[in-house]
């Protein structure tokens, strides 16, 4: 089945008990056993249907043979960086989610995991930067507030000439969704998720994913998901299995209005520098083209006038939100340097506080551009 059908039915067959259309939510911590040892389900710590549910659909969606849900994005991305011991090391974007930054450097350098940062499209830095214990390179594509390209299948081949010592290429696919852009397919060994952002959909619920292909890495990442139990309830596995059904139409829509406002904010004359991968001037424009589908809902662009200016206009708009997260269908403005990324402040990855993030909804672009034309008369 292709993308938009699996959407819909992918670990969604009709409830076998009354034949519901809808998964139902197994609002349960325990299971009736038969016999001692036999139950398909036991603790719902372990497993719960509807969660197994969010992982098939997940899985097939990322064309991938496993999946596994989260509490939340930070979640999963914790239980991937436990399969790493004292003296390994992680290679990251240089423009990573600050959420991510801080368990790598707050939480994880602290047991004795290194973690470094470099640029990702750069494809020699990365070879240089590798070392004997590199464990994992951890890729987000598009990036976290700038919105650099990485080229999946090109660091893949890179990674793949150190034969045995080959480090897992993790890529944090959330700003795409599996609708733009599928890691696997392209060498990528696991993908993660915050699948409260396009996923979910709808800014209600707070989950996140793995995806992956090979046996061995699923069941220790199984094995973690139960011992560490960072689990979804069931009625947050519901919501991310309605938000699914529907994330091939709003992604769309999400590209769109993202690419109408991003030409218009190119032209604006307060607007210093706008960072979208559907723009000519992107310097991975080509590789967006080349491995996404289309270029996503998020738009990142800098005003004259430097952080006051960018609070200002955060702070006037009326249509846009402001807020942090992103991926819903309402529009969100923010100003990463002083919300989402405080956490890189006074790091070499601190961000310009002069620079604004858009997650640009599905609502009328017309009239998201007239609220953005509003807001940059400061």
């Amino acid at each position: 089945m292709r993308f938009d059908t699996l959407a819909i039915h992918a670990g969604q067959p009709p409830d076998p008990a009354y034949g519901a259309v809808m998964t139902p939510i197994y609002q349960t911590s325990t299971y009736a056993q038969k016999r001692i040892g036999e139950a398909e389900y036991d603790y719902a710590r372990t497993a719960n249907p509807t969660r197994t549910a969010l992982q098939a659909c997940i899985a097939a969606l990322e064309g991938a043979k496993y999946g596994l849900a989260f509490a939340s994005g930070m979640a999963a991305i914790d239980c991937v960086l436990r399969l790493l011991k004292p003296g390994d090391h992680v290679l990251a974007s240089n423009d990573v989610y600050g959420g991510t930054y801080r368990i790598l450097k707050r939480v994880y350098e602290a047991v004795g995991v290194e973690a470094s940062f470099v640029e990702m499209s750069d494809l020699a830095a990365v070879e240089a930067a590798l070392r004997p214990t590199t464990r994992l390179v951890w890729v987000e594509t598009p990036t976290n507030p700038l919105l650099k390209i990485a080229d999946i299948a090109a660091l893949a081949d890179v990674l793949g000439r150190r034969g045995a010592a080959r480090p897992l290429l993790v890529v944090d696919n959330t700003f795409a969704s599996p609708y733009l852009q599928q890691p696997l397919a392209l060498g990528a060994d696991l993908v993660v998720h915050s699948a409260t952002k396009y996923l979910g959909g709808h800014s209600d619920v707070v989950n996140g994913l793995l995806a992956l292909n090979d046996g061995e890495l699923f069941a220790q990442l199984k094995f973690l998901q139960n011992a560490i139990g960072a689990v979804p309830a069931p009625l947050d596995c519901f919501l991310v299995l309605r938000g699914i059904k529907t994330l091939h139409v709003r992604m769309e829509r999400h590209c769109a209005n993202a690419q109408r406002i991003a030409e218009w904010l190119a032209a604006h004359p307060r607007v210093e520098r706008v960072l979208y991968p559907g723009l000519p001037s992107h310097p991975q424009h080509a590789i967006a083209c080349r491995q996404m589908r289309g270029f996503g809902g998020m738009i990142s662009f800098v005003v004259r006038g430097g952080a006051e200016a960018a609070r200002q206009v955060a702070e006037r708009t009326r249509v846009f939100t402001l807020a942090e997260s992103l991926g819903g269908v309402e529009s969100l403005i923010e100003v990463p340097a002083a919300m989402t990324h405080l956490s890189v402040a006074n790091s070499p990855l601190a961000v310009d506080p002069a620079l604004i993030r858009l997650s640009v909804g599905i609502e009328d672009v017309e009239d998201l551009i007239a609220d953005l034309d509003q807001a940059l008369r400061y």
